[in-house]
């Protein structure tokens, strides 16, 4: 098996363009829900990444056919199989989410119990209380999750925590249920809105997406449609933060701002100077920046997939920080790497509080998950010597060509077998 690294050396101050991808988290519940339609759905502006992938592979075995291309994906449905199996749904957390759209195109989902990246248990079992609201059987056993439901009927779903999942999951099932669902404490993430626009560009109708309460009126059936996804705030607010502590001057392209103001927030309250210009947000850093207070929030707070971006940040900065994660309970399994780089990171419970030093220094490391890989790619960046990325398999999850955005924008990292 050959094991791939990425080696970051310490670099100059990051100058340049960077054009933005679309969102992850946004095509793969679309994705999901191509499933719910009786047309030919295209999709645009495509991220090319190993998840989208792994939701193409799995919509195709359900009997969806899909031609993938320079980020444009065109899907023809026809769903011959109501089970997603384990050796597509262990890879991917959100291959759950084609739960939602089998049951209520085929009234019997069968669907394996999800893997992904190990940040927290981020159960399913809101997603399920929501399809049993509406009438769904639900049986789990020997690793699969059953349910079964004649017809879905809309009632009044409250979700004791506003999951993005689960709000989309819910959401899809019930476009086709009798009568009227009401979502209340709903996720208000951009994703969301996201996923709610492509299904009523479908026929569906759905008001409320984008805050506490989503209201789906059921329909007899859903055309095909073209649709572009949003751009990935995650991934601009990686490249914010990289020009942020390099002292760069970086103009990121092809970003929505409502969506990344607590990341502008931060950045500005570090002493960075953040603007708009045209499409995108230009970022000029300093090498002397102060430290800030960050708590994780579901939206419109601050987003737990950039605490460790700015943990790696707050290593590196004037004074003491307080980072408080209220989102998921296992995100600070960067600790202990950036620990190996020199970081002075404590933690207690949910809170961890970085002590900024003056150089961290490059060491050999792992990626435990998606959003640490990236933090880890941030530190080597300002650290001295060379840094050693491993288990970057985690990295190419999230993030387009990461090394060659970051190189055409004068960092030094490379890829070694």
């Amino acid at each position: 098996m050959v094991y791939t690294k990425i080696i970051v050396e310490n670099s100059p101050a990051l100058r340049g363009t960077v054009k933005i991808s679309g969102a992850k988290n946004s095509v793969l519940p679309i994705i999901a829900a191509s499933l719910l339609s009786y047309g030919e759905v295209f999709i645009d502006d495509v991220p090319e990444l190993k998840d989208v992938n792994v939701m193409i592979e799995l919509i195709k075995f359900l009997g969806a056919h899909c031609t993938f291309k320079n980020g444009k994906l065109k899907i023809n449905v026809d769903i011959k199989d109501v089970e997603a199996p384990y050796e597509l749904v262990k890879k991917m957390r959100a291959s759950f989410l084609v739960m939602g759209p089998i049951l209520a195109k085929l009234g019997h989902a069968k669907i394996s119990l999800p893997g992904g990246c190990a940040i927290g248990t981020r159960p399913i079992d809101l997603h399920l209380k929501g399809f049993q609201t509406l009438g769904a059987q639900i049986d789990i056993g020997h690793g699969y999750v059953e349910a079964r439901a004649k017809r879905l009927v809309g009632k009044k779903v409250y979700l004791d925590f506003p999951s993005v999942g689960a709000t989309e999951n819910i959401m899809m099932a019930a476009v086709f249920a009798d009568g009227i669902t009401t979502i209340e404490n709903a996720a208000e993430e951009p994703e969301v809105v996201d996923l709610a626009n492509f299904l009523n560009k479908m026929g569906a109708n759905i008001k409320g997406a984008g805050t506490d309460t989503i209201r789906i009126e059921g329909v007899k059936e859903l055309k095909g449609t073209e649709h572009t996804v949003i751009p990935d705030r995650i991934e601009a607010g990686t490249y914010m933060v990289a020009a942020a502590m390099t002292g760069g001057d970086v103009l990121i392209e092809n970003v929505i701002v409502d969506h990344i103001k607590p990341i502008i927030a931060k950045l500005t309250e570090c002493g960075i100077d953040v603007f708009e210009e045209g499409t995108g947000v230009r970022v000029k850093g300093k090498r002397n920046y102060k430290a800030v207070d960050v708590k994780t929030l579901p939206y419109p707070g601050f987003p737990t997939d950039m605490q460790a971006q700015m943990m790696a940040m707050m290593a590196g900065a004037k004074g003491t920080s307080v980072i408080i994660e209220t989102v998921f309970e296992n995100r600070f399994m960067h600790v202990d790497e950036l620990k190996r780089m020199g970081a002075d990171i404590k933690i207690e419970g949910r809170t961890a509080v970085v002590t900024g030093i003056d150089h961290l220094s490059g060491a050999e490391v792992k990626a435990t998950d998606l959003r640490a890989g990236a933090a880890l790619i941030l530190a080597g960046l300002i650290a001295e010597g060379k840094t050693i990325i491993n288990d970057v398999h985690h990295i190419d999850r999230g993030y387009v060509n990461i090394e060659e955005k970051l190189k055409n924008l004068g960092a030094i990292i490379y890829r070694v077998d």
